[in-house]
């Protein structure tokens, strides 16, 4: 009786005493990130029979486990990557709608200046002094088109730093998470499938959050308790012990434009969630757009003003002078092709006229045999023409501002192309240089008349004449367009952005319910462990009574 008693007593003893080590390291845990509350499993063991009926045996630790539900673990990863994707898209495209629309640094206001003084010119054309002031707001606004243009560098610059940073951590968590899938094989073996290395499992769990941080994230659970994860759409990112390495290099076309590369393969447009993906969105969605329009902008209004202003007699009778000059801009190429040996070569044309301007154009190789043929659309208003040959192309591309011809490799019927010529105008555009005297504005139509305005309200006129876009839109009009389309996407992404962090802060509070350390739970179960402890070492003390009675009895 002694006997059983006393091997009752030592396996609470034991059971117990885990018990409070385990709750103990759930308290020393409580803050610690990623970190699932665990608890012991006890079992019985197997009773023996004594001839009168089988016999309780004692208790046993069965399992030590994590609390965790896969569900509600999945659901806060693919939250994290929704609300990381639309968080970083709204930060980034907040700033652009700051620089756009603000009356003090945005554009519209130095339009506004440079056109009243015009006006002004216009009112007075013998006035040398009116002359100054307008030579000296067309400085302005050249040097507010430059100022915008180098802010969106800025931003494109920003965002690169981002995608870099971003991958260079996606290559640290791949390379954690599969040494952890070694160690984590290694420990379940050890037991032979019967007991997990919670810790272990939590750090995993953990590193699947932090890379949904910045890319959307999936996994396959293996039979040897490894995960091969994949990112984006199926791309993967470890297998078993294998951890894949992310690059970020320069397009062929424009080193500033950085495409993600897996494999030799450019992913950038496989990635979906996390920052990486909202990083890619702003600069695709938002900012090429916002700078194409900014360019087509300063392409279209030194075309129209240059036109007039060539057309006018300056004060000292002298005539077809241009007041702006775009330095030859360089155009932004983006390239989908089959030979990555083909060579696409670019460059500005100046163009005659502002009406059929668009910010981009799509080229799309239609047919390769007998000859190449092409169709060209313009992405500003859906126009598109077909059935280009070489030839045809080069004529119908001059006239949209740029020239385009290849090299190096072969077409193939599939290929295309997205052409910005104007994309870098903004940043180059100037006074002519060789207007250096207020008397050499053109504000006549004809020589030998110095009050002579006519050409000046001409120039004036331009403010609101319809220029652009198959002469339907004026100048302000163009630029608020694209204020308005910066504006929308970033009132949807800051509407988006609350929407998904409430769904991330539920998905983070039910986890918490699960996962969770509640310390007021943990310290109630102290108490009832320590008690039980306590109980336990009663009955080996009754125990040992029993012994020290029973060999006293045969002394």
């Amino acid at each position: 009786m002694a006997i059983g008693i006393l091997g009752n007593a030592l396996s609470g003893l034991t059971a117990f005493q885990r018990s409070l080590e385990t709750t103990s390291n759930n308290i020393s845990n409580a803050n610690t990130e990623g970190y699932s509350r665990q608890r012991v499993e006890l079992a019985t063991r197997p009773e023996q029979f004594t001839g009168n009926g089988y016999m309780g045996n004692g208790v046993e630790v069965a399992n030590i486990t994590r609390s965790y539900d896969q569900f509600i673990s999945n659901q806060v990863r693919s939250s994290t990557a929704t609300f990381h994707d639309i968080d970083s898209f709204y930060t980034l495209s907040s700033q652009i709608d700051n620089i756009t629309a603000d009356e003090t640094t945005g554009l519209a206001p130095a339009m506004k200046s440079f056109f009243d003084a015009i006006d002004s010119v216009a009112n007075d054309p013998s006035s040398v002094a009116a002359r100054q002031v307008m030579l000296t707001e067309a400085e302005s606004l050249t040097q507010q088109f430059n100022t915008m243009s180098a802010r969106f560098g800025d931003l494109r610059k920003r965002v690169n730093d981002n995608v870099t940073s971003s991958v260079q951590e996606l290559n640290g968590f791949a390379k954690t998470l599969a040494e952890l899938n070694v160690k984590i094989v290694s420990d379940i073996g050890r037991s032979s499938g019967k007991q997990m290395p919670n810790e272990l499992m939590d750090q995993r769990d953990l590193l699947l959050t932090k890379i949904a941080e910045k890319a959307d994230v999936s996994y396959v659970a293996q039979a040897d308790g490894s995960y091969n994860v994949f990112i984006g759409k199926g791309q993967p990112l470890v297998l078993g012990s294998s951890a894949s390495t992310l690059s970020v290099v320069g397009d062929s076309n424009d080193v500033n434009q950085k495409l993600i590369m897996l494999n030799g393969q450019d992913i950038s447009k496989q990635l979906s969630g996390g920052e990486l993906s909202g990083n890619l969105r702003f600069r695709d969605q938002v900012l090429d757009p916002a700078q194409q329009q900014l360019g087509l902008l300063a392409t279209g209004l030194a075309t129209e003003f240059n036109n007039i202003h060539k057309a006018g007699y300056d004060i000292n009778g002298n005539t077809n002078v241009a007041f702006f000059d775009l330095n030859s801009p360089i155009p932004q190429v983006k390239a989908t092709v089959s030979d990555s040996n083909l060579v696409v070569s670019t460059a500005f044309v100046p163009p005659t006229s502002a009406s059929g301007l668009g910010a981009a154009y799509r080229l799309d190789v239609t047919a390769t045999v007998p000859a190449a043929t092409f169709s060209l659309t313009n992405l500003s208003d859906n126009t598109t023409t077909a059935g280009l040959s070489a030839a045809t192309l080069a004529t119908t591309a001059a006239t949209n501002g740029f020239s385009i011809s290849f090299s190096g490799g072969s077409l193939t019927t599939g290929d295309s192309f997205q052409i910005s010529p104007n994309f870098n105008a903004a940043a180059k555009i100037k006074v002519n240089s060789a207007i250096t005297n207020p008397r050499q504005i053109a504000a006549a139509s004809a020589t030998g008349l110095p009050g002579d305005n006519s050409n000046a309200l001409k120039l004036a006129n331009l403010e609101t004449q319809p220029k652009m876009f198959g002469g339907k839109t004026s100048f302000t009009q163009v630029y608020g367009q694209m204020i308005s389309d910066v504006g929308s996407q970033t009132h949807a992404a800051s509407v988006g952005r609350t929407a998904q962090e409430t769904l991330l802060k539920q998905a983070t509070s039910a986890k918490e319910n699960v996962s969770g350390v509640n310390l007021d739970e943990e310290a109630a179960n102290l108490i009832n462990f320590q008690n039980s402890y306590q109980a336990a070492a009663k009955a080996v003390s009754v125990a040992n009574s029993l012994f020290d009675t029973l060999i006293g009895a045969f002394r």
